[in-house]
């Protein structure tokens, strides 16, 4: 999760030239390798495990990685998982914007058959109008080789980030499951593209039920957010507008695809969602000894906890069903959501184990000291209204259910998540066909 605050730009700007004339020289390993141990003292989670004498004399990215609390299984659990250093700062603020170099297509890799080395990709959405869209991928598109070379483990990772155009080698598959190659090839560049993290939105009615599902990729306010863009929370406020004036009383939440991204849309959404008023709490942040005192001071006791907003669009006071799709790879903002709804209402989650990421970071860069590298240290813990954090091996699903590799187009009853979602709502099995 990030979590943005204006203390942070407050202090990263502090000796900034007014003169736009003057250019700041890049920095050394050195300089750099000092603002990042100054900043991490300051702000990271763990900075009492911060060794005495780093080595200064490691390259940014090795000496950033020897000041972690590193995570370990076994001898230390609690451990960091999550703090990330990249030698671009605006690379890794736009990545968090859900601006990126991408064809437009998100996929997952596998092995197939299994017990091989061999790799197939398979789409797991689409952006509209990219490049992999206008080359006719669509969600559960399956594609073996890439530029005429057979994906294996060996060399899936190079063959995918190559610059460029990349030519796609299709394959099919049957109703049983079997993938076989084909001849057909799809060709998209990759571009940097600003994603829309609401993917998919739809109402059922079944029955009495009438149920809202929607797909959410990322949270993310706005195109270019860091500018203040909240265009993706207002295009929620306004499919929860739909919901709320068709009388929805079930809802699903997609966020098997979901790792994260900025804690406000996270409140906007929950405050969507939740039976709850407005003096109720949505999640409690803790921070380190050393920065504690500091930001009590200056802003208060309230700096400390979010409180759920009010939205004329919620419509939690007529749901009598909220269900959530995991997988692994919902992470982060997403089990904000979860943990924070959980003592206000029933939250079903359907799918797998959830990543497990009960802690949030922000973005620390030193552009105006000529430090092109940025980072993503770990600054704090998260818990719900009930003081409850026990997340850190993931959520559980209360229905494990996997997708598999024939994947459907979001809406589709085929789709094994959803059918189970619908299911449990509507108290029967929901009839499949072969039919995408």
């Amino acid at each position: 999760m990030r979590l943005t605050c204006l203390l942070v730009m407050l202090i990263l700007a502090v000796g900034m030239y007014a003169c736009k004339e003057k250019t700041v020289e890049p920095a050394t390993d050195t300089q750099t390798n000092d603002w990042i141990l100054s900043n991490m003292k300051y702000w990271y989670y763990w900075n009492d495990k911060i060794p005495a004498n780093p080595d200064r004399n490691l390259d940014p990215a090795a000496f950033f990685s020897s000041l972690l609390n590193k995570y370990d299984k076994t001898t230390n659990p609690n451990g960091d998982r999550f703090s990330w250093i990249q030698e671009s700062a605006d690379e890794l603020e736009s990545s968090l914007n859900g601006k990126i170099e991408t064809t437009g297509m998100d996929y997952k890799l596998v092995y197939y058959p299994t017990g091989t080395t061999n790799v197939i990709g398979i789409a797991l959405y689409v952006q509209p109008h990219s490049p992999a869209a206008k080359a006719g991928f669509k969600r559960g598109n399956i594609f073996t080789h890439v530029n005429d070379q057979k994906l294996t483990a060996s060399n899936y990772n190079q063959l995918l980030r190559a610059e460029g155009t990349l030519t796609f080698t299709m394959a099919t598959i049957n109703d049983a499951g079997v993938v076989t190659e084909s001849t057909e090839k799809k060709q998209a560049a990759r571009i940097s593209l600003q994603e829309d993290p609401i993917h998919f939105d739809t109402l059922f009615q079944i029955g009495a039920n009438k149920i809202g599902y929607i797909v959410y990729h990322q949270f993310v306010p706005g195109p270019d957010s860091i500018d203040g863009s909240k265009a993706y929370d207002q295009k929620l406020d306004g499919i929860f507008a739909k919901f709320k004036s068709a009388n929805t009383n079930s809802l699903i939440l997609d966020l098997r695809y979901n790792g994260g991204g900025y804690v406000s849309s996270a409140t906007n959404l929950a405050s969507l969602i939740g039976k709850i008023s407005a003096n109720d709490i949505f999640y409690y942040k803790e921070y380190n000894q050393t920065v504690t005192p500091t930001l009590k001071k200056q802003y208060g006791d309230s700096f400390f906890f979010e409180k759920f907003q009010t939205k004329s669009q919620n419509i939690g006071a007529n749901l009598n069903n909220l269900i959530i799709l995991t997988s692994k790879s919902s992470a982060s903002a997403s089990e904000l959501l979860i943990n924070g709804l959980k003592p206000f209402m029933n939250v079903v989650l359907i799918g797998d184990v959830t990543y497990g990421k009960n802690v949030g970071s922000i973005t620390l860069t030193g552009k105006d000291k000529g430090i092109k590298w940025g980072m993503q240290p770990i600054v704090t813990k998260s818990f719900n209204s009930l003081k409850q954090s026990d997340y850190s091996v993931g959520f559980t699903p209360d229905e494990h259910v996997t997708e598999g590799i024939r994947l459907f187009p979001y809406g589709n009853i085929n789709d094994p998540l959803l059918n189970k979602a619908l299911s449990r709502i509507t108290g029967s099995p929901l009839t499949t066909h072969c039919n995408r």
